[in-house]
């Protein structure tokens, strides 16, 4: 046995919704090996003691865009389109590839500083992104994002980012087809997204009805909804991660159902550019499987899924309820669903990936200990995690990235941060 954390709480997210006190969970090869509540009788090359610490899967970040931690801050109190069109596009406009990977690995120690083991990126810069995300031994989908009136040359870059790097170390990278939305695209670059996506056995990412003004231009310009007009150009043919879905209609939750989708909840993200709060009852009272994301620091200004979570179930109080369960549920076991991840994470189970992080309640804002599943989701957060773990890997432990060089990452990122 490689490892083996010892007297810990062990939330596992199976169905049961079981917490063991005082457990011993082990990992051999990268994948659990051992659950139990005695000790194994096989000697572990590393033990991890777990007093009043609790292991729980990593959290998955649905929907992000990593390299936009070079923009936390920049521009604020706005709503989306001027946020969008007035400040951040053409703040991207300066960047170049390498400064790009700066912002990546940044937000790639944040993740890891915070309990993410695995996200879902979308971002200009692909190859860079996919560079820094292999080094950080983190799990990642990421994709070369379609836009404009036509879909070259960005579709043959896709192709060659494909044939470069999907699957990538037994599948820990994972390319994705991409459009990023509707209003920022045409028919033609849908279809060749989907015929993209349905050729190589991709899943697809799109933004889809973020905003009031975005779905009401839609259907005025389509007769049809964002969800409907994809659909019927076929981009939902495929395993698709749908962002924000804060006005879809129901009609349009039932395509998405209907389709096998994801409706990724952004709830920071959404509430801070003034965009509205996902119906997310009814996606899930509809069978949508919906997971959980921060979108970029650019408009949240946090990668704290953990912040997240605790938002998601606020809202979801009184009417629409989420109980914390329901909450850490969107952010590992739905998330893995959402990335076709779900036979190999999400849960701790025996053969799924050892990808487990460790909450240190050993802190006044953690203390007594009550209920392991509330305390994570309402009190928890992310600088609680003490230690990140990806196939058995540890990748962050006690404040120390593994894997990514801080002080060089920091240092080049405040003398890049000048060109804004």
């Amino acid at each position: 046995m490689d490892t083996l954390f010892q007297n810990v709480t062990a939330v596992l997210m199976d169905d049961g919704g079981t917490v063991l006190k005082n457990a011993y969970i082990g990992s051999d090869a990268g994948k659990i090996s051992y659950i139990s509540a005695t000790p194994p009788e096989e000697k572990a090359k590393t033990v991890i003691d777990g007093k009043h610490k609790v292991l729980m899967p990593g959290l998955i970040n649905a929907h992000t865009h990593l390299p936009m931690t070079l923009l936390r801050g920049f521009a604020d109190d706005m709503d989306l389109q001027t946020w969008l069109f007035e400040h951040i596009f053409p703040a991207e406009g300066k960047l170049t590839p390498e400064i790009t990977a700066l912002g990546m690995r940044l937000g790639l120690m944040e993740c890891l500083a915070s309990g993410t083991v695995s996200i879902t990126e979308m971002y200009d810069y692909p190859g860079h992104c996919v560079c820094a995300a292999i080094e950080s031994g983190m799990k990642a989908s990421l994709c070369r994002v379609l836009f404009g009136e036509s879909p070259e040359p960005r579709l043959s870059e896709a192709i060659e980012l494909i044939e470069q790097y999907h699957d990538y170390d037994n599948g820990r990278i994972r390319i994705d087809a991409c459009v990023h939305a509707e209003y920022t695209s045409v028919p033609a670059v849908w279809e060749a997204a989907a015929r993209l996506a349905q050729d190589k056995g991709l899943g697809m990412h799109v933004h889809l009805s973020e905003t009031a003004r975005e779905h009401n231009e839609c259907v005025a310009k389509y007769g049809m909804t964002p969800a409907a007009v994809f659909d019927k150009h076929g981009l939902f043919s495929t395993r698709t991660t749908a962002a924000h879905c804060v006005h879809i209609t129901d009609e349009d939750i039932d395509i998405l159902a209907a389709r096998g989708a994801t409706a990724v909840h952004n709830p920071v993200s959404n509430l801070k550019l003034g965009s509205g709060i996902a119906r997310v009852r009814a996606m899930r009272d509809k069978g949508l499987n919906v997971a959980l994301g921060t979108d970029g620091t650019a408009s949240n200004n946090s990668l704290d899924m953990f912040e997240e979570m605790k938002t998601a179930a606020i809202l979801a109080a009184g009417e629409n309820p989420l109980t914390a369960q329901g909450a850490l549920r969107l952010a590992t076991r739905n998330g893995a669903a959402a990335q076709g991840r779900a036979d190999e994470m999400g849960a701790i189970a025996v053969g799924l990936d050892a990808d487990l992080i460790l909450v240190d309640f050993d802190r006044p804002h953690l203390t007594p200990l009550h209920n392991a599943v509330s305390s994570l989701v309402y009190s928890a957060r992310g600088s609680d995690v003490v230690l990140t773990m990806v196939r058995g890997k540890t990748l962050y432990k006690d404040g120390a990235f593994l894997t990514i060089d801080r002080e060089k990452v920091m240092a080049e990122v405040r003398k890049a941060a000048c060109i804004f």
